[in-house]
Formats: C-alpha cells, sequence, structure tokens
C-alpha cells in the first residue's frame, strides 16, 4: 500500500492543515503539465505514485528527483536474471489501484534549485515514462537507453518542454510554492510534509 502522508520534510492554497503538503502540490502540477504538453499526454498521473525522500545531505549536488519504473521491459511484469525469476512489488493506492511508477522528489535539495531548474527536472523525470505507459521506461537506442546518449541534451530537451508549458499560462496558483526554496517554504507555512517514497523490492518467484 502506499503510504499515508505525514512526514516533516507543506499545503497551501486548498491546504487540509498546518503546513505544505509538498506531494499534493507536487501532483497537482504534474496532472496540470501532463494535461497540455502533448509529450506528455501519454502520463495517467492516477497510476504514478507521487512521494518524497529526504536528502542525506543539504547539498548541491546528487539527485533532486527520480522516477521509478515498476514493470521490467516491454511491461513485463517478470524477468529473469542469472537463471532466476523475479517480479516487483505491487503497489496500490487506497482504492486498490495499482501504480505503475513511482515519482520521488529529493528533499531539501529539490527546493533549493532555481526556479526554472525545478520545472525541468519534474519534466525530465516525467519524459522518462514509456510512451506506452506499460510501468515501463522510454527506450532510446543504443547502450545508453535512459538518456538517449547524452543526458545534456536529454535535459535541454526537458528544459524546453518545460518553457512550452510555462508559456501555455497554466495559473501560477499550481506552481507558486516552487518559487521558494525549502527554508522559504517552511518559514511561510510552517512545516512542509507529504507522502514518503514508497520502495518496491524485487521478489524472487
Amino acid at each position: 500500500m502506499m503510504p499515508s502522508s505525514g512526514s516533516s520534510a507543506s499545503r497551501g492554497p486548498g491546504r487540509r492543515g498546518p503546513g505544505f503538503d509538498f506531494t499534493f502540490h507536487a501532483r497537482r502540477l504534474c496532472e496540470d503539465m501532463t494535461a497540455r504538453l502533448p509529450e506528455l499526454a501519454h502520463i495517467d498521473m492516477a497510476r504514478v505514485a507521487v512521494g518524497f525522500s529526504q536528502a542525506r545531505k543539504n547539498v548541491g549536488h546528487g539527485l533532486f528527483a527520480s522516477l521509478t519504473p515498476l514493470r521490467f521491459a516491454g511491461g513485463r511484469t517478470e524477468t529473469v536474471r542469472r537463471g532466476r525469476r523475479w517480479t516487483i512489488q505491487r503497489l496500490v493506492d487506497a482504492s486498490g489501484r495499482e501504480m505503475l511508477y513511482v515519482l520521488t522528489f529529493y528533499l531539501p535539495r529539490f527546493l533549493d534549485l532555481e526556479f526554472h531548474e525545478k520545472l525541468s527536472t519534474i519534466v525530465h523525470e516525467l519524459w522518462h515514462i514509456g510512451p506506452r505507459f506499460d510501468g515501463d521506461l522510454r527506450r532510446f537506442a543504443g547502450r545508453c537507453y535512459v538518456h538517449s546518449g547524452s543526458q545534456k541534451r536529454y535535459h535541454a530537451h526537458a528544459a524546453q518542454l518545460a518553457r512550452q508549458w510555462l508559456a501555455m499560462n497554466p495559473p501560477e496558483s499550481l506552481y507558486a510554492f516552487l518559487r521558494h526554496d525549502f527554508r522559504g517554504l517552511a518559514a511561510l507555512y510552517g512545516r512542509v510534509f507529504g507522502r514518503r517514497a514508497p520502495t518496491p523490492k524485487l521478489i524472487p518467484l
């Protein structure tokens, strides 16, 4: 099951309690991006778990966000490694709907990025979701199938899509929280919290 909210890692407009619910607002932002950008139209955010993980050190390098696929290549539920069959632990929401991906933000590191870099990072991770939306990643030709051989070029494309989304004039209330760093957001709302990112495990069959 998906972990429940509650961790100190905020809620704003439409807040349901003291503080700022980061994962609630991050999900709303992702839902708008996938609704407006044709390149992300294949994504059903109802089947993407959004969570956060606390960065061990508040430094300017390391992971800012990550996308974890919950299926193997081609959307398969099983794979064979070193002669042994494996599957991935199922992750479902409160209604029993099975998740296909886990989108994780590393706090406070992500929130301490520059505003446009935050938007680019979100698109960067969403763009990893395969066009068939089958639980597998978008795969490019060659050995570096995740970033098409150039992570710099991949991220530049994500930055371009982020700019296109912003040019569509989405409601500022969706992304206003990204104009604050972690300390600023916590000072404004009292605390920052949200859903912890689940860590599905490989299970031998």
